[in-house]
């Protein structure tokens, strides 16, 4: 039986290429990694933006990255869904959107849980089984407008990966920390280069092949 895999993440699931011309190749994503590697045992789709947030609203983009609002139009599209992989938490650490805390982050993850727990999906289909990937920590860099966007919340990301754990333990939910995978690109010091976001959808596809 194959299972249906949504992962839900922004720039990081997007495939962000900070040493390129916008996008990591097609194999080199992390949701490809995760098809590649579970086969026909899964179908994974891959549901990423840039710069989306899990809860908070962006005044400055043209589209809508607030996770908790879209979520729900996710949900219904491609229901039923057997696991959903919810993995953001770094654009909650600007000023203007999450407020520079990860513990926002935190919170907005919890309402994304609760969102797909209580979604009324329909056809008696079930709530699917969550895995929440913690943001890998972020870096310095010599890029002005990332820095400026991100320098100031180094210390911050570095809580991410106990706060996730702690939320995951508190939910019933499996946790995956990418700062325990991988290492964010000096380039920008947020996005993976293509051997780091490989690593991810490596450890990623490790948990989900327990789960499917």
């Amino acid at each position: 039986m194959t299972s249906t895999i949504v992962c839900y993440g922004d720039s990081l699931t997007w495939g962000f290429d900070a040493d390129g011309e916008g996008r990591h190749r097609y194999e080199d994503r992390w949701p490809s990694v995760v098809q590649e590697t579970l086969g026909r045992r899964a179908h994974v789709i891959a549901e990423g933006l840039n710069g989306r947030t899990t809860a908070y609203d962006d005044h400055l983009a043209a589209g809508d990255r607030n996770g908790a609002r879209v979520l729900p139009t996710i949900l219904a599209t491609h229901a039923p869904i057997d696991v959903l992989v919810l993995a953001l938490g770094s654009n909650d650490l600007k000023r203007h959107t999450g407020g520079g805390r990860a513990r926002e982050a935190a919170w907005g993850m919890e309402r994304l849980v609760e969102i797909a727990r209580n979604f009324p999906y329909g056809f008696d289909y079930d709530a699917p089984e969550v895995v929440i990937v913690s943001p890998p920590a972020l870096v310095e860099t010599t890029d002005d407008n990332f820095d400026a966007m991100f320098g100031f919340a180094r210390a911050e990301s570095l809580q991410f990966a106990e706060l996730f754990e702690a939320l995951a333990r508190r939910l019933g939910c499996v946790h995956v920390a990418a700062s325990e995978i991988c290492t964010a690109t000096p380039t920008d010091g947020i996005h993976l280069d293509a051997e780091n976001t490989r690593k991810l959808g490596a450890a990623i596809a490790s948990t989900l092949g327990t789960l499917t």
